[in-house]
């Protein structure tokens, strides 16, 4: 008996399954939070020197004569989107003050200095880590680095968790995740300056990322496969009601800090999942723990009001699981190919969903708003996705979704270059089509590049589709802020753009591909090699049936659990 046949007798999707499926779709939407929540904290605020000697020196200016003094002594900006220069100053000599309170400083308007301090702009946020560490001018590219650091804690988190599940349990790695992750999240808040920062984000990143992962697979391992479609893709709609309450926390609190505390706390309810979720039985059959499976198993059918055998399984009646190895794929020219064509569109999507987001308080307008919006267009686009996956075919969607995003992205081009503020809608509305092309297509890439492996390889390579994808998060805080270095007009329509170009050539790869839909999937490696080179494959309705979340043979959704 393989587990899928108990679920069939248990129900497949029944009340304790509900249940079970509800708790564990909750802590995506922390994990949403978690993931952008550096496009908060190392937000720049516009800036300029302090002035010299002058304490109540603040960006805004006071009165006519805090004005006159700003000019003396702060050149002009080359940047035609900003008013002041940023990171210099005109050397002077300051005068004291007379008896009146008045400020003279006697400046030499050829020559410039760097600044020793900055104000900033306090309308959009009163305090962020960037500002409140100067993380500026010189020191810019450290708000990059912090959020590379925290995507390769993703990576690791992905790698090590990962493994870890599979050695002691999905509940442990389950709780242990949680209390990384609260701990971490909590310190971060005063964490005193750069270096423990980016440490604890690190920290920070591997655990929350490890605890997405968990649920994903434990909210599915306990689903039947006809089901397993339609409780695996909502759960990335609870992370996009993350991001919705980030930017509210966001718009509310305006400190970084209370953000991150606002964040942070409610992960204290994650602890207490410990006496509600079980072990996964799937994972306790492929241990040889039988009894403790069947205790569960019994368990949820009482809750199901429906009667399972009383032995159901043991060493001789549970199928063996064929094993293969991920250097597989790159033994054989075919799968070669196909392989960096997927590992591509992973990279470029990941790098697209997160670099829009990161670029989007670049392009002017309300940033919260603009934040929020990018959230909510999200829930169209995995909605969308499970419908067009069996009308479209997999090749089709994904091209159309890489494509539709990457031309959006290289439009902005001409919004930002020869356009004003009055385009500046415009702009937002081609960025968020971008964002949804990404969102989207991290969807159908999921699916198409699971059905493209062979079975015996297919657990490895997703596995490391999901670290390519990291390193395309990685990449992307930097090409955001490519557009700060640059400046003016064309810096802010350039991440865009690049977005954009990367988008359109991964989603032409995609042509190259073989379809899947209506196709039986390849087993072996010869399977592979032969897939989509044959005419007369055979119909989707008599393959072997595969789960995404049971990654073992012969296990697939059946696509009418995507309606």
């Amino acid at each position: 008996m393989r587990f899928d046949d108990a679920l069939m007798k248990l129900g497949e999707f029944g009340f304790y399954q509900k249940r079970l499926w509800i708790l564990l779709q909750i802590p995506a939407m922390s994990v949403g939070c978690f993931m952008m929540m550096l496009v908060f904290q190392m937000f720049k605020p516009e800036h300029r020197c302090k002035i010299p000697g002058y304490a109540n020196d603040t960006f805004e200016v006071q009165n006519a004569y805090h004005a006159d003094l700003i000019n003396a002594t702060i050149p002009p900006s080359q940047d035609i989107l900003k008013k002041y220069e940023m990171c210099s100053h005109y050397k002077g000599v300051e005068i004291s003050g007379d008896s009146a309170g008045g400020y003279s400083y006697y400046v030499n308007s050829t020559v410039r200095v760097a600044c020793q301090d900055f104000v900033y702009d306090k309308s959009v946020f009163l305090e962020t880590f960037a500002s409140e560490n100067n993380l500026v001018c010189d020191d810019a590219l450290k708000t990059s680095h912090a959020q590379m650091v925290f995507y390769f804690g993703v990576l690791c988190g992905d790698l090590g968790f990962g493994m870890l599940s599979d050695y002691i349990g999905r509940k442990k790695t389950f709780s242990i995740c949680s209390v990384l992750m609260l701990a971490s999240a909590l310190a971060l808040a005063w964490a005193p300056e750069f270096y423990s920062f980016v440490l604890l984000e690190f920290t920070v990143g591997a655990a929350c990322h490890g605890l997405f992962m968990v649920c994903c697979v434990l909210s599915v391992e306990m689903v039947g496969p006809s089901k397993r479609g339609v409780a695996g893709i909502p759960i990335h709609m609870f992370f996009a009601t993350g991001l919705c309450y980030l930017s509210g926390a966001g718009y509310f609190l305006r400190n970084w800090q209370y953000i991150q505390l606002a964040v942070a706390i409610p992960c204290v309810f994650y602890l207490f999942y410990w006496w509600f979720i079980p072990e996964s039985p799937r994972w306790l059959i492929s241990k040889g723990h039988y009894e403790e499976a069947e205790v569960i198993v019994k368990r949820a059918a009482e809750v199901n009001k429906t009667t399972v055998p009383d032995k159901m399984f043991d060493a001789d009646s549970v199928e063996k699981v064929k094993e293969g190895h991920l250097w597989h794929l790159f033994l054989s020219k075919t799968l070669f190919f196909r392989t960096l064509i997927i590992f591509f569109n992973w990279l470029v999507i990941s790098m697209m969903y997160y670099g829009v987001t990161m670029h989007s308080g670049n392009l002017g307008g309300n940033f919260f708003l603009k934040f929020f919006i990018l959230a909510v267009v999200e829930y169209p686009s995995n909605g969308s996705t499970i419908f067009l996956l069996n009308a479209m075919g997999r090749r089709k969607l994904l091209c159309l979704c890489m494509m539709v995003g990457g031309v959006a992205c290289m439009c902005t081009i001409f919004t930002v270059l020869y356009g004003g503020k009055e385009l500046e809608p415009l702009t937002l509305a081609l960025a968020v089509v971008g964002k949804m092309g990404s969102a989207a297509a991290f969807g159908v890439v999921y699916v198409y590049s699971m059905e493209l492996y062979p079975t015996v390889v297919r657990n490895g390579g997703m596995g490391a589709s999901s670290c390519v994808a990291r390193i395309g998060g990685m990449i992307s805080p930097y090409i955001a802020q490519s557009g700060e270095m640059i400046g003016g007009k064309f810096g802010q329509a350039f991440p865009l753009s690049v977005f954009g170009a990367a988008s359109i050539t991964a989603g032409l790869l995609c042509l190259l591909l073989p379809e899947t839909l209506g196709k039986k999937l390849p087993e072996t490696i010869e399977d592979g090699e032969n897939f989509g080179k044959n005419r007369d494959q055979e119909p989707y309705e008599n393959q072997i049936k595969m789960v995404p979340a049971d990654i073992e043979e012969g296990d697939y959704p059946d696509d009418k659990a995507f309606l």
